[in-house]
């Protein structure tokens, strides 16, 4: 289901109770505001965080202006998501930029929360917006952690400076001495992460952070750790003074409740989130579009940002094209399933449409689903999939053979294709809309 799920059905259905009883009593918002600290408690959201923000909007929305206002229970839910947004850091945190060049970002963390790959998809990111990233090999402790952080700078198109096993001090000097000399602009430092954080793990980064002049200290946390994901960020920011964090794994079956938590706690805001495995999932935080997504309000902006990344220019105008002449084909179909992984699936799609993310279930969703209707029409001659109409039995037993599914199945995607034109074609004439 993905991260606020469950907490984001649990504040819709307290929100639907009070959108029924139209003008609200004091002693109602008061209920509902202990349903919703029990559905952020439940969420792993730190306790003292929780009380603090029911306590700031129960303040709020018992303002005699909401309570006699004509939708008060949309005055509260206005209330609950700019508190969220408060909670999470009010806008999103911009990397800082050294004056003079180059840039150095040191990240740091426990070991196993993805810091090695996170300097692989910082560097992507990086590079998308103009920048020349190097990576740099600190990690002398944890076997093949140079190795790892080599594939993975392969994979990212960045070069990796490292020297073995060499003092990781020196080695982080050296590497900033290299990346001025060679034009780079940003230095990214992978430091040693532990099982545990211990004193010679924490001497090290403040010898790391003296050596040479550190413009980011960030904190890499796993999203799953919940409430021991703030407490690594609380310890790391009272030694190191961190300047953000990087909250992995946000795209697991987790409650979310560290990202709700750690910049109340730490006081330090989160950067980036981690989405997905590919090294293209890395995306800058919003705490505007987070608080959308909690709320069940969906977050649009990514969906389109993402959207412009997963599909040209060019190709969009040739699919409106398409559109206007209603020549719609199984080819331009297959398309738009492969512009919707890069976009990261059609489950990370649905949960920004707004009012998608919790209706719709993880089986409805079925990604194997896409791959299976993917091999079908793979399978069809290209007159065929230009033109589905001439797909009689005897090609239905064909593709159904060259695919591996059954005959069904087929019936079933002509039928979806179908529906899909139809949907099309409402949306070329303006008799349907989509819901953003």
């Amino acid at each position: 289901m993905g991260v606020f799920s469950s907490l984001s059905e649990r504040l819709n259905h307290i929100f639907s109770k009070l959108t029924k009883r139209g003008r609200l009593t004091e002693l109602e918002i008061k209920t509902a505001m202990r349903e919703v600290r029990v559905a952020l408690l439940e969420a792993d959201v730190n306790i003292q965080v929780a009380k603090k923000f029911c306590a700031d909007v129960s303040e709020k929305a018992l303002g005699q202006e909401i309570l006699k206002s004509l939708n008060p229970a949309q005055q509260v839910i206005k209330i609950v998501n700019d508190e969220l947004i408060a909670l999470m850091g009010s806008s999103n945190s911009k990397l800082i930029v050294a004056s003079k060049p180059p840039t150095v970002i040191m990240m740091c963390g426990l070991q196993g929360a993805g810091k090695t790959t996170l300097c692989g998809k910082l560097a992507v990111l990086l590079k998308k917006t103009g920048k020349r990233p190097l990576l740099v090999g600190c990690d002398i402790y944890r076997p093949a952690a140079i190795n790892q952080l080599k594939v993975v700078g392969r994979n990212a198109g960045a070069e990796v400076f490292e020297k073995g096993t060499q003092n990781p001090v020196k080695t982080a000097k050296e590497a900033v001495e290299y990346a001025r000399s060679q034009g780079y602009d940003t230095v990214i430092i992978d430091t040693a992460g532990r099982l545990e954080i211990d004193e010679k793990l924490m001497q090290e980064l403040e010898d790391i952070c003296a050596a040479v002049e550190v413009s980011e200290i960030l904190l890499t946390v796993d999203a799953m750790m919940g409430q021991v994901a703030v407490n690594v960020a609380k310890t790391f920011n009272e030694r190191l003074e961190i300047t953000g964090v990087i909250l992995t794994k946000l795209d697991g079956d987790t409650r979310g409740g560290a990202c709700l938590s750690i910049k109340a706690v730490t006081g330090k805001p989160i950067k980036f989130i981690g989405t997905g495995e590919k090294l293209g999932d890395l995306e800058p935080f919003y705490p505007d579009r987070m608080a959308s997504r909690i709320l069940g309000m969906g977050d649009v902006l990514t969906l389109i940002e993402k959207a412009q990344q997963a599909v040209t220019e060019e190709d969009a105008k040739k699919m409106q094209q398409k559109l206007r002449e209603n020549s719609f084909t199984l080819e331009d179909y297959l398309v738009q399933f492969e512009s919707m992984k890069k976009m990261g699936g059609l489950q990370s799609v649905m949960s920004m449409i707004p009012g998608m993310g919790g209706k719709v279930k993880p089986e409805d969703l079925d990604e194997s689903k896409m791959e299976r209707t993917k091999a079908i029409i793979l399978s069809m001659t290209k007159k065929e999939r230009e033109d589905p109409v001439i797909i009689n039995a005897s090609r239905k037993r064909r593709i159904a053979a060259g695919s591996g599914t059954s005959v069904q199945e087929i019936n079933q995607l002509l039928k979806q294709f179908d529906q899909v034109k139809v949907i099309m074609k409402q949306l070329k004439s303006g008799k349907r809309r989509l819901p953003f």
